[in-house]
């Protein structure tokens, strides 16, 4: 089943921020990330995935101690970026979040597996009907999500110390795929981040899904956090800034009881800069209530 690589060192984000004369006094938990990388074969997507899994060091003192499980998408981008977080704000004198199995997903089609439909239409609204259409594969998202669902959740659970609470991470296509599963599945997860969601999609699919679908029976006891940033704003406004208000415009307007929710616009930053600064914000906002020990 589980095919370990050996482990690979995975350059730790904020090494790199320290000075190097800072970097000589810090303490030793500063050392690169440590991970596994397994191969999965998945009868699902027909085609062999590689998974990275970061696990907290061990516990000698609590040797049957288990853990949340965070997965990534776009692991091959957010994975180092994700675990070096968590890592940090698990420590013992930061404490604001429990300690937690990472698991990130690097892509091999992204088109394919992070959108919900097939479509040729571009972020305009503009078909291409080109041989060689960007969006030619897409529209396998909901495989994806049974993928994970049915394969890697399974996988991750029998072989590593996993607590039932889990969360599901993406950006940009990786948002639209966390929003499908809180629409469609959303017993998979407990907690969900969208950052800058490609609400766009499928002239905007997702949206009209989510104002059939959100009501109180289907997202009861989840959370969801979500973002944008400066996708094309000019006087803070931009078609794909107005999508993000209508998804949140749908979720505070129907007050759905159980589901705890937060959005936060990060003007500054870019699309592909934000999620430095909206992994951080998601873990404490879906850890804001957890319960830290001395």
């Amino acid at each position: 089943m589980k095919r370990h690589f050996g482990n690979i060192i995975v350059c730790a984000f904020f090494i790199l921020l320290i000075p190097h004369g800072l970097a000589a006094q810090t303490d030793p938990v500063f050392k690169p990330i440590s991970a596994d990388i397994i191969k999965l074969t998945s009868k699902v997507l027909g085609e062999d995935r590689k998974i990275y899994v970061y696990t907290p060091p061990a516990d000698t003192s609590k040797p049957d101690k288990h853990y949340p499980v965070m997965y990534v998408l776009d692991g091959d981008n957010h994975f180092s970026l994700v675990a070096e977080y968590c890592r940090y704000l698990s420590r013992r004198d930061v404490n604001v979040v429990p300690e937690m199995i990472i698991v990130g997903i690097p892509n091999t089609n992204r088109t394919r597996d992070l959108t919900p439909t097939n479509s040729i239409f571009d972020y305009d609204g503009n078909p291409d009907t080109t041989v060689n259409s960007r969006y030619k594969s897409s529209g396998g998202g909901n495989n994806f999500l049974q993928f994970i669902g049915t394969e890697l959740i399974p996988h991750i659970d029998a072989h590593y110390k996993t607590q039932s609470f889990k969360i599901l991470a993406g950006h940009s296509f990786g948002g639209i795929t966390t929003v499908n599963c809180l629409l469609t599945q959303p017993d998979m997860f407990a907690a969900y981040i969208a950052i800058s969601p490609s609400f766009w999609w499928d002239r905007r699919y997702l949206l009209n899904l989510a104002a059939e679908k959100l009501n109180n029976d289907r997202v009861k006891n989840k959370i969801i956090f979500y973002s944008d940033a400066n996708e094309g704003m000019s006087n803070g406004k931009s078609a794909f800034h107005d999508d993000v208000i209508k998804f949140d415009s749908i979720i505070t307007q129907r007050k759905i009881a159980g589901l705890d929710h937060k959005y936060i616009c990060y003007p500054e930053e870019t699309h592909m800069t934000a999620p430095v600064k909206a992994y951080y914000d998601a873990l404490r906002f879906i850890f804001r209530k957890w319960d830290l020990q001395p």
